[in-house]
């Protein structure tokens, strides 16, 4: 048993490395990418300092422009990890080690959770340079925020859309063709239903009630609470208690849905397939 565990931390190891090594061998890719969403980043920023001339009313500014790159942070955050634990299949096809690695004596569980781990240090290390750039571009008064409430929960956000990301990643294992396609919608209608820039109250009742089985919906409600109001750990429990059952529920089950579509694209044929 101890030999089986050693041999599964080792594992995991190795996949978190060799997800470092590919950063490493497409860093001129990753540049872009991170200086694309720094630009929209920005744009959403400049965008709330610009509602006040546009409407003529009179509004609090640094709040709005506060609140608004706090969803695009967040979202940027939660996008990363959702775009690397799903397109875990896409990379390996694109590496041809697609059948080495589902070939491995390692646990699939081992194997994606790796590379949510990894998602999540990648995640944090980026979404740090961006709030560091931003800061030159708006005078971001973060006085009265709890950072301890914050770093809580976008701790137990990732947990939940760690587990949303690797449901996701069957779409590219079972279609080899438009299967990355089909996320970048799926992650589309889930930014439209999580308030990022706005309150979920704005949407039609039915929006509504999807919107409420979002993990990202308590993750922005609550990183808005934290930094934007100061809310403290107690205030957090209405958003720590939904984001810990979406998270229980989806893990495993993602866990679960993939290895039996793997199953199901090994006995298809559509393991490998590129086109």
């Amino acid at each position: 048993m101890k030999n089986r565990m050693l041999r599964e931390l080792y594992a995991a190891r190795a996949f978190i490395d060799r997800n470092l090594n590919l950063s490493k061998r497409y860093w001129k890719w990753e540049l872009v990418f991170l200086v694309y969403t720094i630009a929209n980043s920005v744009t959403i920023g400049f965008i709330g300092r610009g509602v006040e001339s546009v409407t003529g009313t009179s509004i609090d500014a640094q709040f709005y422009i506060l609140y608004m790159l706090i969803g695009s942070i967040l979202w940027g955050y939660l996008s990363i990890l959702f775009e690397i634990i799903s397109e875990t299949v896409t990379w390996e096809r694109w590496e041809e080690t697609i059948e080495y690695t589902f070939m491995a004596p390692v646990h699939r569980a081992t194997h994606l959770l790796s590379v949510c781990g990894y998602a999540i240090i990648y995640g944090i290390i980026r979404s740090s340079v961006i709030l560091l750039v931003l800061s030159f571009f708006f005078n971001l008064d973060m006085s009265s925020a709890n950072f301890a409430s914050a770093v809580l929960i976008l701790g137990i956000a990732s947990f939940s859309f760690i587990g949303l990301g690797m449901c996701a990643a069957i779409l590219p294992l079972i279609s080899p063709e438009k299967g990355i396609q089909v996320v970048s919608i799926f992650q589309s209608l889930l930014l439209m239903f999580s308030g990022v820039y706005y309150e979920i109250h704005v949407l039609p009742q039915w929006m509504q009630a999807v919107a409420r089985i979002s993990p990202a919906t308590y993750a922005l409600q609550g990183m808005r609470a934290s930094i934007l109001h100061g809310a403290g750990m107690g205030d957090m429990v209405q958003y720590i208690v939904p984001l810990l059952f979406i998270g229980l529920f989806l893990v495993p089950f993602g866990i679960a849905l993939f290895i039996r579509m793997e199953r199901w694209a090994k006995q298809k044929g559509v393991l490998k397939r590129s086109g």
